[in-house]
């Protein structure tokens, strides 16, 4: 029994080696989608409206953004926003300045605690924003102005 086992793995490994050998099966498609015209925004109300499809948010008081007041480094410029809303489905940062403002973009679930952390890059001294789609449907936001010394898009 085991033999047989062992070759009926074996059979299936190899076919999905040669399908994906010869292009049928491609490793980008099995991982997660992801809002590509929302990363290649070039202003901050395309980013949000590819995004949530609107490009309004509510300013919320029950979002928190911790980020340095000035960044000595544009390059790595930490980030965290938590908030107590209800039933948060996606936290977003935005760079207001930033050549494509949108950051990073993260789906939680409601086993999940509203809180990311992360690094990211700022070209300039800008706001930085962070957009919470809430249980409701609503798009809250809050931001901070972060100081940049030495560019990290290039600069």
């Amino acid at each position: 029994m085991k033999r047989r086992v062992f070759l009926k793995g074996g059979l299936a490994t190899s076919t999905l080696a040669i399908a994906m050998g010869a292009g049928l099966i491609a490793p980008r498609v099995l991982l997660a989608a992801w809002p590509k015209d929302a990363f290649e925004a070039k202003n901050v109300q395309d980013a949000l409206k590819n995004l949530y499809g609107g490009d309004l948010t509510e300013p919320s008081d029950k979002i928190s953004i911790k980020v340095p007041e000035i960044a000595e480094n544009g390059g790595q410029v930490p980030v965290t926003v938590s908030s107590t809303l209800d039933k948060v489905q996606t936290i977003s940062i935005i760079v207001e300045k930033n050549g494509t403002p949108l950051a990073a973009s993260f789906h939680l679930t409601d086993a999940s605690l509203p809180t990311i952390s992360t690094r990211i890059k700022m070209g300039q001294t800008s706001n930085v924003i962070a957009a919470v789609k809430a249980g409701d449907g609503k798009v809250y936001s809050a931001r901070k102005e972060v100081k940049v010394t030495i560019g990290g898009c290039g600069g």
